[in-house]
């Protein structure tokens, strides 16, 4: 049986008036790997927070194991910007830390007290080759220039820098908010991989449902200030969700029919008389609370008619841009046509928001041109977002762009309307926008961006920060968007869904157009990787077979067969050179899991050399005897 780590006993939160959850109970096992579900504002990062002991609580209690070793990556990780990385590093708050800082001090003192178990701990630890992990773990990451400064790095580099800050600690219990915001798709796929691999127990907040449906064990949900446990993987969460809500509105029919006939009850009565009976006029307020609840909004579909746009949308002509030494395009051309649904990918710095910025004329080409036609409207969510006036109410900053939008069909939209498709109900829409979480903001911000009623939508990182319902709301809108479409993002899940092929940004100005989504184009990759390693092996069989001294002259006859011995020796060949290559492999994954001890990862890196100077030699020997059978 698995050992608790940590447990949430009747925990409730609320900020004022406003309750985020009430008398929630959970627990964390050794091994659990749990996803964390909720609307933005119901409370996710402030349940994080306060398990981290960032926030307070209201009831309840949050009970660790003792001595656990416990890491949490924020959403936002700040660093001192004038510290370097490694230095970041080493100011991270955690045991092996504290630990080398203890020695440190010990040993500047006169009396050294406490060195020796200080020195226990220390090699227990594996304290002494810190930083040689803390380099080998950053170097994973594509972080390389140690001494850089934080406040030079990107947000995606900063993300980093935290991420490996958690995960070189090797915690037993990790908790991390949103750690794919800002990662590539390159860095999510192995952090995916390096979450997979390893034991360590997490509880994450994430919107990236491929990474939670390949990671997580468990989905806990906060839904209507209750929490809802499903043992399974994202995929058997939506399954069982989507049970409990229909169970749920069979009741709430259930419950109208029976509050028509109480209020027709009730209405029956006297209003002076004084022998009603207390249980059914109670009974009557319970129903009557019942059905007011709200239900599922996940249901909602909206479609709007996008405004008319012609046939000639743009043209890229001989569009070539650079900043120093890095090239984002040289002499780059594309047209593009009407109803194209586009999604752009590729690693962090290969210039995916500078191509956008040139289209909608915010960055200026070095040479080239954007023709773009006279009836595009553009309509453009970026990563840096809206700033909104805080002191504003949230209907008022949708109502000043449009008081109304048009969907088609002689359908329109009040704003007032339009914000609960996007899940504001009418008592959010006249809060004041400081109020509102994070996630809130970015789900008003894509509100004010579609109800100008664009018919070419450009969408940098649109998923950050947004729940997956809203996106759910999301996908649903643009999948019946009548216009163009441009989405930037790292979120494969959302584009699979939504885009029709590929602008894939390899670095160096190469810029491949892949006619497909991003998991079609994975598995392109993947196969087209594997020719490649195919391709180099059979080139060095070649190569080896052509190396191999020439031997005499032999008669046909012993050509055409292997004696018993060789017949032997070459089935055994066949055996070893597959264990080998097994073998190439499990040292292989584990010296990119970023968790060997220095020790054991240059013993595994000598066995990685032997290992293939013996399969090299073995297939030399197998190609020699495998001529002399045909």
């Amino acid at each position: 049986m698995a050992h608790p780590l940590l447990q949430i006993d009747s925990l409730t939160k609320s900020f004022g008036d406003q309750l985020l959850f009430s008398d929630i109970s959970f627990g964390i096992a050794e091994g659990d790997k749990i996803g964390l579900i909720a609307r933005n504002g119901s409370g996710k990062t402030t349940l994080l927070n306060i398990i981290a002991g960032k926030e307070s609580h209201d009831d309840g209690r949050v009970v660790f194991r003792n001595d656990i070793r416990f890491a949490y990556l924020e959403q936002s990780p700040q660093f001192d910007p004038q510290m370097t990385v490694l230095e970041a590093c080493f100011n991270a708050d955690n045991e092996t830390v504290k630990l080398i800082a203890r020695y440190e001090e010990i040993i500047s003192s006169e009396e050294h007290d406490g060195l020796d178990e200080v020195l226990m701990q220390m090699d227990m630890q594996n304290a002494w080759d810190y930083e040689q992990r803390i380099k080998q773990i950053l170097s994973q990451l594509k972080i390389t220039d140690f001494h850089q400064k934080t406040g030079e790095l990107s947000g995606g580099q900063v993300k980093r820098v935290a991420l490996a800050n958690v995960l070189i600690s090797e915690p037993e219990l990790v908790i991390m908010d949103e750690p794919t915001n800002h990662l590539d798709l390159e860095m999510v796929e192995w952090l995916e991989g390096h979450l997979t691999r390893n034991r360590m127990s997490l509880l994450m907040v994430t919107h990236d449902r491929y990474f939670l449906d390949r990671i997580c064990t468990q989905i806990l949900e906060i839904d209507e200030k209750q929490l809802f446990s499903y043992k399974g993987n994202f995929s058997y969460y939506l399954e069982k969700r989507e049970e409990r809500v229909m169970t749920q509105n069979t009741e709430m029919d259930r419950a109208r029919n029976l509050m028509r006939k109480e209020l027709e009850w009730m209405r029956r009565q006297p209003r002076a008389r004084g022998t009603k009976s207390k249980s059914r006029i109670d009974a009557f307020y319970t129903l009557e609370e019942k059905t007011a609840q709200k239900e599922d909004g996940g249901n909602i579909r909206l479609q709007a008619k996008g405004a008319y746009i012609g046939n000639k949308i743009f043209e890229a002509k001989h569009v070539s841009k650079r900043f120093g030494d890095v090239v984002i395009t040289e002499d780059f051309n594309y047209i593009f046509t009407r109803y194209e649904k586009m999604g752009i990918v590729g690693n962090n710095g290969t210039g995916k928001s500078t191509f956008v910025k040139m289209l909608l004329e915010e960055v200026k080409p070095d040479s080239g041109s954007f023709d773009i036609g006279e009836t595009v409207h553009f309509g453009y969510y970026s990563q840096d977002g809206l700033q909104f006036n805080e002191q504003m109410k949230v209907i008022d900053v949708v109502q000043q762009i449009a008081e109304v939008i048009d969907m088609g069909n002689g359908n329109r939209l009040t704003a007032s309307q339009f914000l609960q498709h996007f899940l504001f109900a009418p008592e959010k829409q006249h809060n004041y926008v400081y109020k509102l979480s994070g996630g809130e903001k970015r789900r008003l911000y894509l509100c004010t961006v579609l109800i100008t009623n664009p018919n070419f939508l450009v969408l940098d990182e649109p998923t950050n920060d947004l729940d997956i319902i809203t996106l759910n709301i999301l996908e649903e809108y643009l999948k019946g968007f009548k216009g163009c479409l441009i989405v930037v993002s790292h979120d494969r899940f959302f584009m699979d869904k939504v885009v029709d092929h590929l602008l894939v940004f390899h670095g160096e100005a190469r810029i491949q157009d892949f006619p497909g989504n991003y998991t079609q184009y994975r598995e392109w990759k993947q196969i087209e990787e594997r020719k490649e390693i195919q391709e180099r092996k059979q080139a060095e069989e070649i190569k080896t077979t052509k190396a191999l001294p020439e031997q005499g002259p032999s008669k046909k006859e012993d050509k055409s067969k292997l004696t018993f011995k060789e017949k032997r020796e070459f089935e055994s060949l066949e055996k070893e050179i597959e264990q080998l290559e097994s073998e190439k492999n499990t040292i292989n994954d584990a010296l990119s899991s970023g968790n060997l001890p220095a020790n054991e990862l240059m013993q595994q890196s000598s066995r990685f050399s032997e290992i293939m100077k013996l399969i090299d030699e073995k297939t030399s020997r197998w190609i020699e005897l495998s001529e002399k059978s045909i």
